[in-house]
């Protein structure tokens, strides 16, 4: 099982390096080191009770947000503009970021490329942290010799894609606290409550209102041992569901119906839309090929409608017909505005910069579309919780009307 060593070093112009490094030993890992051209200063394993070691959480653990890569290639687009060598920009990274996984993994690219590789090609090592679209446009940028350049756009491009992200996060929080809120009052009055009132009832004897034995029956199940095969039931159907959309056909089928929904549907529909208009500017202005460009577009359009719409786009692009018209066949997933936008684009020579403003748009359409549904959802879910909790304190309370005749009798 190999070890994680940290080592700090000297390179060959004396400035000093710091990382990790992998390997069955230390011996081997010193051996490395200078067979990378480096004077090795001190070279110490990590140990599993250092009080510096990380508790690792299933799920968490090593996970790299979107938005630190995207602080990352900023400061990579600054150093190298300044004209520092992508290596030295690495390595002065790779010490200071605070996340150590990304340290560790542009350690790795890093070394990648002291021993002769290119910057695309060592990240195309790992496709977990660095996309297609992001590795094919620096590979772009380095055939182009505007890597700065390429990697300035490519920040601005994941700065919105992450804010656009948060932005979605934001509006689904305050729904899934009170949901959660509603949940767990209506569990606690289900398990602790209604048993203590039916056992009441029963004791007097009598009739129940119909909502209040609703609500016994209710409990009963909750509380019977059939509620462990139920929950069992649901947890398989979830898991048979994710694994139904992982498959080519389940995607497509899923991907087409989020975007019949009247609210939701649109915003998913716009949400693609600034993901593709953004990918294609970003990839055409660097450079890249309309038709690999396009193929790209369509893995990282998040909706497989989508982006089946874009390689079909590419099969008449390739047959010599403008993009616009292709996009024109599909009107009802590709809006005429995109379409239009596009066709402005081919025939000015523009075609990124009206896409840029195709995605500017939806973007903000976005934006917007999510500021209504959260205006729209809290006051719509404050109701619905107090009309919950209001039903299941006038059925538990209902019978109290008949309490004193009960007792009497």
């Amino acid at each position: 099982m190999a070890l994680t060593f940290d080592y700090k070093v000297r390179d060959k112009t004396g400035d000093l390096v710091e990382g990790t490094l992998s390997g069955d030993s230390m011996a081997l890992v010193v051996r490395r080191l200078r067979e990378m051209g480096y004077m090795p200063i001190s070279v110490t394993p990590r140990s599993a009770i250092n009080l510096k070691t990380e508790i690792k959480i299933p799920g968490l653990s090593g996970r790299i947000k979107l938005r630190e890569i995207a602080v990352m290639t900023r400061q990579l687009s600054t150093m190298v503009d300044s004209g520092l060598s992508v290596v030295r920009s690495l390595g002065i990274l790779g010490s200071q970021i605070d996340n150590p996984e990304l340290a560790r993994i542009l350690t790795e690219v890093r070394l990648d490329l002291e021993h002769g590789s290119s910057l695309s090609a060592a990240c195309f090592k790992h496709p977990k942290v660095f996309s297609n679209l992001y590795c094919t446009l620096i590979q772009a940028g380095e055939a182009a010799g505007n890597l700065d350049e390429v990697l300035s756009s490519l920040a601005d491009t994941i700065e919105k894609q992450a804010q656009l992200n948060k932005t979605i996060r934001s509006a689904m929080t305050y729904p899934a606290v009170v949901l959660a809120v509603m949940l767990v009052i209506f569990t606690a009055m289900i398990v602790f409550i209604v048993p203590v009132f039916q056992n009441l009832f029963t004791s007097l004897g009598g009739q129940l209102p119909l909502p209040t034995r609703v609500l016994i029956g209710i409990s009963n199940i909750i509380t019977s041992p059939w509620m462990l095969l139920i929950i069992i039931g649901v947890i398989g159907g979830i898991v048979a569901l994710r694994r139904w959309i992982r498959t080519d056909d389940g995607r497509r089928t899923w991907d087409r119906l989020l975007l019949r929904p009247p609210i939701f549907g649109p915003l998913f529909h716009k949400l693609a839309l600034a993901r593709v208009s953004s990918t294609l500017a970003s990839m055409i202005g660097s450079g890249v090929p309309i038709l690999e460009a396009l193929d790209i577009s369509a893995d990282t359009a998040g909706n497989r409608t989508v982006g089946d719409v874009l390689i079909r786009a590419k099969e008449g692009v390739r047959e010599g017909r403008p993009l616009a018209d292709t996009l024109r066949d599909k009107d009802d997933i590709i809006p005429v505005l995109m379409t239009q936008m596009v066709e402005v684009g081919e025939q000015t020579g523009a075609l990124d910069a009206m896409l840029r403003k195709v995605a500017e748009f939806y973007d903000q359409e976005v934006e917007v579309t999510v500021n209504n549904l959260t205006a729209l959802l809290e006051p719509l879910l404050t109701v619905v919780m107090g009309i919950g909790v209001g039903i299941m304190v006038i059925s538990l309370y209902l019978p109290m009307f008949s309490y004193i005749k009960l007792i009497h009798n």
